[in-house]
């Protein structure tokens, strides 16, 4: 089955994930004065490790560091004041826990001084497309590297699935010609991002599964984000049970890592619908024999 199917993905200093097999969940912790859920409360080194550490102890295998905030009309930041907020919880997390590292950003600089502090994986909003030159860090690290899809600063086309294909197939040839191998790599559709209405963001989940066409582990983030606030009328700090909602249900159309805020009770959700999925799988095998 295509939802449980596995693989390696290879990350930096010699580190690896199976993905497929289980659910992998990748833990925010925004370094930001203003992201649209949490912003400010872990805007200090000891304060984000602290929380790294608790989503940790709940059952994070990753943990995402970013130190700009991606909501849509949030405050830019320059590459130095990024990296000043995000490389020493990067150096304290690594001193601290076995856990694997991605950075959240698209500057190529950071990326690099990220990855030399200790992180795995570089988690591209952008897709690679914003400072092209992340490409060779991303390959001459041997990290791994989430590609989202973004609608933001182009135009789309009307078709979501054919907006993914344009998109991501750019992404991938950026990576391939950088030299950046398919067992690094792991897709983000990207929910949320330019996709406006909570109707674009449902149809997206509706046909996650026709993104199965790339044969590559895909990355689930809907956390807290604007369109489950539309269907549950809930602001983002109370979004995170319509979030483990979501999570389970995409874990079902093939989605291998999930992007979240609230830890514990998205692993809950994803350990069911892990449980179903290989009930169904030793299910069909039987009825194969």
């Amino acid at each position: 089955m295509d939802e449980l199917r596995s693989s390696r993905w290879r990350l930096a200093h010699g580190r690896e994930l199976e993905l497929g097999g289980k659910s992998v969940i990748m833990a925010i912790v925004n370094v930001t004065p203003d992201s649209f859920s949490d912003g400010g409360r872990y805007d200090s080194t000891e304060a984000a490790v602290e929380h790294a550490l608790a989503a940790i102890a709940h059952g994070a295998e990753i943990i995402d560091i970013g130190g700009e905030s991606t909501r849509p009309g949030a405050a830019k930041v320059d590459a130095a004041e990024e990296q000043q907020r995000v490389l020493p919880v990067i150096e304290a997390l690594r001193d601290r826990s076995d856990a694997l590292i991605s950075i959240d950003t698209y500057r190529a600089e950071t990326a690099r001084l990220a990855l030399e502090a200790g992180a795995h994986i570089v988690n591209d909003v952008f897709g690679l497309q914003k400072e092209p030159e992340i490409a060779g860090v991303i390959a001459s690290a041997k990290a791994g590297v989430c590609i989202m899809h973004t609608g933001r600063e182009r135009e789309k086309l009307a078709d979501m699935i054919a907006d993914q294909a344009l998109f991501l197939d750019q992404s991938l040839g950026l990576a391939r010609q950088a030299g950046i191998g398919n067992e690094q790599i792991v897709l983000d559709p990207g929910f949320g991002f330019a996709k406006e209405t909570a109707e674009e963001n449902f149809e997206l989940m509706a046909r996650f599964a026709e993104l199965q066409r790339f044969g590559l582990p895909l990355l689930a983030g809907t956390s807290r984000k604007r369109f489950i606030g539309a269907v549950t009328g809930r602001d983002a700090a109370d979004r995170d049970v319509a979030t483990a909602a979501s999570s389970a249900l995409l874990r079902l159309a093939g989605a291998a890592v999930f992007r979240v805020h609230n830890v514990a009770i998205n692993r809950d959700a994803l350990c069911v619908a892990d449980a179903m999925l290989a009930a169904r799988r030793n299910y069909e095998g039987r009825r194969g024999q």
